[in-house]
């Protein structure tokens, strides 16, 4: 927690502010005064005000007001402290005087947040990286996961849609699963949350699916610690191979009752387009182009060619300016026996494409309460609703694809149906305007705990938690539209539900002592018990009379779809325990140990035990360090461990049968027969991890540096190996195949200027490398699409063929090397002959392209405070990823039956032959080729933030004890090489064999936003 806890006491810096003329000196002097934070401007209740050289002073009352009376002639100086905060001397020349204290970022980050309890700053041995809340609530964030791109070294965030409240993907130290699931384990008030985005999905939307964590309000966040090595998540155990990040919510303060109110409004406008045709007459000659080229005659007259005009430009059609809105409503405070925490939020973002949305209505109620010093209670709950409107998983595409020769509207004003051209394709706007694909999630989160302090640091802690997500999906694909008017069905309706609940006790002893005045003790054991289930349910029906009706009555349909329903469950009984010790604050030793046992797999390997240890030394505070007073601080770390990923899904170790359909006597009849063998030596991927980090401030911790550099190896990985037909199987879920990430991490901070006019920086790198050491015995690589895992290679490479330009009418085409010589003539795209035979073939031609891996990435903040404005400038980038542009692969086909990038003007003819774009021909086969592996680095400008703080004189008029306004503006600017939409994309969610892959995705905007703050 130290990262923000020095930006906030060091950013907002404002200067003592004298509100009234000064009194003139008198013998008996009263000084009326206020005192309050500097970064949030709430009252410091209880704060103490001297003053200088005598006893005589007073403590701040419930709005932060004192009163001192004195014998002394003005001006004298006042002496002001409280607990958390820097100690401040200012001149006081009259009444009434506003005092402001900084908080001491070293007295409020000695305690930092762990998995199950809290360590002293000194004394943490692993690899922590802690957000800084108070830039995240400047920016747009729809769901937590959000708000962590950028913000920590060695995390990665990949965005797989545009559309608002959809999922993203994040790696913290790479990916180390390939079939099984790579997300971290968050943790939000002590209940563990796997997000992979199932439970919020019943099945029957097209499209991206709606992030489940997007119906937490990003807004409740108290702090978030994202712990990364093995020491730090061994105690997760079977659950923490993929990193784990803990959220803490606001909770209350004794004495510091608060009533606050955020908002913001904004509008969003799409990023970028691409660059297709949009001249009508320019594709109808790319369209007699590709029909000369196949042997036809010429679609277009020469009449009809002078007569085309102008053209439809669908993206433009499509794209809309988009409003966005948040309100937060928040009451804290508490007395010495009882804190509370109500908030309510309301967020609605409209998307950049027509009637796409998502809004959310959350409240939470944080409440704890002292029945006596020695017994606690409390609870953490959340309730949320979210409701979405979401474009059709093809419509990015439609609108990339149909033809500027086809309108909108007809003439009467209706929409066009379709184009007219051998491949017809539906009217994209009309399927954006009609076509319902809506999800709503209904969510409880919540839990409630006791602790009773047994003996002197030693505490015992029961919880109990429930997370339940009811989801409600409705598609409905009217008749008016091409989508729901083909042969076998007008209008089709779809209803799925989906009900998924996990129940969670932990139970727990911690034991902190200091035992002679040099050794300290922090110990944890536990046992805790979670199980989880689901049911969903699907219904649908076709051929309706009416689109009136919609989803509304499936009954009405007269064809109904086959019905699906689903059930499963599964538990986790887990004992944990690790051990903290330090030595004089300057050896510290951490043991700690997790033992799972999952339901999820085989009856032989149900238990998986996962240890770790870490040792650390704060060498700055050896006695031969005073000689050095540059370094502040000196910390090395070292720490190695085992943890486990059981992300699989439920009953593969298990022989399941599936449901077939079969044919009697001319009657339909439904069947089972096996689809999976039994495996019951199925057990845990495991990752083993090794870490190095050194912590150092220098120059009184103005400057700190983190470092860390780490190896990591996943064995056991779970893959569908081939097995003997014999079986009645072709594969079987096996542990097989390794996975290798190392590499290393860095954060700076920096206070580079201090006084009226601040200026703090903040860095984060990363660089990780990640490689396929093992596929299991015989097996070298996995195809999947344009990707491939290959041994030796990172996950997410893309596999093709190499180009070599285009062929030109002087070649001798029988004797170059080609995929079908046959077939192939001037102006079609050649290749690379890899192994020299003279002949293209997938078996020996293809090779690796590239690949969806950066090289590395960073994030940069700068925050300057002057007086009582402050500024916020955030880049966000990566370096030498790249990205396979489908899209682009899709618009160079050149078939003339859909529309065309701009590069269709380049391609090749008899009487222009370039060898770049391939000739334009009807019915050309897609080929994954280098031509459409794309460089996606890029640097963002992704948040740039204004904010002014109304004088305390203005805003006590209202009975405000803070005013702020701001306005901000999100991916102002993008620097990339990228063609596409948006280098920060991937379409397939959470997939990482399937990296990198831009097709068909919802695109990003930029946003501008304007944002009022007023606690009272």
């Amino acid at each position: 927690m130290i990262k923000p806890l020095i930006l906030w006491g060091l950013t907002l810096w404002m200067p003592v502010i004298v509100l009234a003329q000064p009194i003139p000196p008198t013998i008996n002097t009263t000084l009326t005064g206020r005192i309050t934070d500097q970064r949030t401007g709430e009252p410091l209740i209880g704060a103490t005000v001297l003053i200088k050289g005598t006893t005589n002073g007073g403590t701040a009352d419930t709005r932060g007001q004192f009163i001192l009376k004195t014998g002394q002639k003005l001006p004298f100086s006042l002496v002001i402290s409280f607990i958390g905060y820097q100690s401040k001397e200012v001149i006081a020349e009259g009444s009434p005087i506003n005092i402001d204290l900084a908080a001491d970022a070293k007295q409020l980050a000695e305690v930092v947040v762990i998995g199950y309890g809290s360590v002293k700053k000194t004394d943490l041995t692993g690899a922590v990286s802690s957000i800084n809340t108070d830039q995240i609530n400047k920016t747009i964030n729809t769901s937590l996961d959000q708000a962590l791109a950028g913000r920590a070294a060695g995390v990665q965030v990949t965005q797989t849609s545009g559309q608002p409240g959809s999922a993203i993907s994040i790696r913290i130290r790479g990916g180390n699963s390939i079939t099984g699931g790579n997300e971290p384990l968050y943790v939000i008030d002590g209940f563990p949350v796997y997000n992979d985005n199932t439970d919020a999905n019943s099945g029957v939307i097209s499209g991206p699916s709606i992030n489940a964590l997007a119906s937490l309000n990003p807004s409740d966040i108290e702090s978030m610690e994202v712990l990364k090595d093995a020491s730090a998540t061994a105690i997760y155990g079977s659950r923490g191979a993929n990193g784990v990040v803990l959220i803490t919510t606001k909770k209350g303060k004794a004495g510091q009752n608060n009533l606050s109110y955020e908002v913001y409004y904004g509008q969003q406008n799409v990023l970028k387009t691409v660059d297709v045709l949009t001249s009508a007459r320019d594709w109808a000659l790319l369209k007699n182009d590709a029909r000369l080229n196949s042997g036809k005659t010429p679609y277009y007259t020469d009449g009809q060619l002078q007569a085309l005009t102008g053209g439809t430009d669908w993206q433009q059609e499509a794209f809309t300016t988009a409003l966005i809105q948040n309100h937060q409503l928040s009451l804290t405070g508490g007395d010495d026996r009882t804190r509370y925490a109500i908030s309510g939020n309301y967020f609605k973002q409209d998307g950049i494409l027509r009637q796409t949305d998502f809004d959310r209505y959350s409240i939470r109620i944080n409440l704890d309460r002292d029945f006596s010093p020695k017994f606690r209670v409390g609870t953490n709950f959340t309730a949320s609703k979210v409701s979405a409107r979401i474009a059709n998983g093809g419509i990015v595409n439609a609108l990339l694809a149909m033809p500027p020769t086809v309108p909108v509207r007809k003439a009467n004003g209706e929409y066009t149906y379709q184009s007219e051209f051998e491949t017809p394709l539906g009217n994209p706007v009309a399927t954006l305007e009609k076509e319902i694909n809506k999800t709503t999630t209904y969510r409880l989160l919540g839990n409630v705990f006791g602790e009773y302090s047994l003996a002197t640091g030693l505490t015992a802690k029961i919880s109990f938690g429930a997370d339940v997500i009811n989801n409600k999906q409705n598609r409905y694909v009217p008749s008016s539209i091409y989508q729901g008017a083909n042969a076998s069905a007008t209008g089709t309706a779809a209803v799925g539900s989906k009900f998924a609940s996990s129940w969670l006790n932990e139970n727990t002893l911690n034991y902190s002592r200091q035992l002679g005045g040099n050794h300290s003790i922090n110990a944890v054991i536990g046992y805790t018990q979670q199980a989880y289930q689901n049911e969903s349910v699907l219904a649908g029906s076709q051929q309706f009379v009416t689109d009136q009706l919609a989803y509304n009555d499936l009954g009405s349909g007269s064809v109904y779809t086959q019905p699906a329903s689903s059930a499963s469950k599964w538990a986790l009984n887990s004992f944990l325990g690790r051990l903290n010790y330090s030595l004089d604050q300057k050896y510290i030793l951490t043991i700690s140990a997790r033992a799972d046992g999952s339901s999820r797999f085989g009856k032989d390997r149900k238990w998986g035990y996962f240890p770790s240890a870490a040792f650390a030394w704060n060498a700055s505070r050896e006695s031969f360090f005073s000689a050095i007073p540059s370094v502040s601080n000196l910390k090395l770390r070292l720490s190695a461990g085992i943890t486990g990923n059981q992300e699989i899904g439920q009953y593969l170790s298990l022989a399941t049968l599936a449901t077939n359909t079969y044919f009697f006597n001319n009657q339909t009849v439904i069947g089972f027969a096996p689809n999976r063998i039994s495996n019951p030596d199925l057990g845990w991927e495991t990752t083993a991890q090794y870490d190095m980090g050194i912590d150092l401030g220098l120059f009184k911790n103005r400057l700190s540096i983190v470092f860390d550099a780490y190896f990591k190896r996943t064995g056991n990985l779970l893959l569908n190996v081939p097995i003997p037909y014999t079986t009645g199987q072709s594969t079987s879920l096996q542990n097989y195949g390794t996975v290798e990430n190392k590499g290393f991490e860095l954060g700076i901070n920096s206070q580079n200027l201090r006084g009226k006019l601040a200026w703090n920086t903040n860095l984060v790198f990363s660089l990780n490398r990640n490689k396929v050491i093992s596929l299991g015995e015989g097996a070298n690589y996995i195809i999947s699409g344009a990707n491939i895992a290959k041994v030796g290679e990172p996950l997410g490479s893309f596999y093709g063929y190499k180009t070599n330009g285009i062929f030109q009418t002087s070649d001798n085409i029988a004797e170059l090397p080609t995929i079908d010589p046959t077939k192939t003539k001037p102006g079609d795209r050649r290749y690379v002959d890899i192994n020299g035979d003279k002949k293209i073939t997938q078996a020996d031609d293809r090779t690796i392209l590239g690949n969806a891996q950066p090289k590395f990435i960073g994030g940069l903040t700068n925050s300057f405070s002057y007086q009582n404005f402050d500024l916020s400038i955030f880049f966000q980038g990566s370096y030498g990823n790249q990205l396979f542009n489908q899209n682009k692969q899709q618009l160079e086909l050149l078939t003339g039956q859909q529309n065309a990038s701009v590069t269709a003007l380049d391609r090749w003819t008899p009487t222009t032959p370039g060898n770049t774009i391939q000739r334009a021909l009807e019915d050309p086969a897609p080929v994954n080729t280098s031509r459409y592996v794309e460089d996606a680095s890029y640097l963002r400008l992704k948040n740039l933030t204004l904010g002014y703080h109304l004088p305390n004189g203005i805003a006590s008029k209202i009975r405000s004890s803070q005013i702020k306004v701001y306005v901000t503006a999100q991916n102002l600017f993008t620097w990339t090489r990228y063609s596409g939409y948006d280098p920060e994309v991937s379409r397939y969610e959470q997939s990482t064999l399937n990296l990198g892959i831009d097709y068909s995705v919802y695109p990003s905007s930029k946003a501008y936003l304007a944002g009022l703050i007023i606690s009272l």
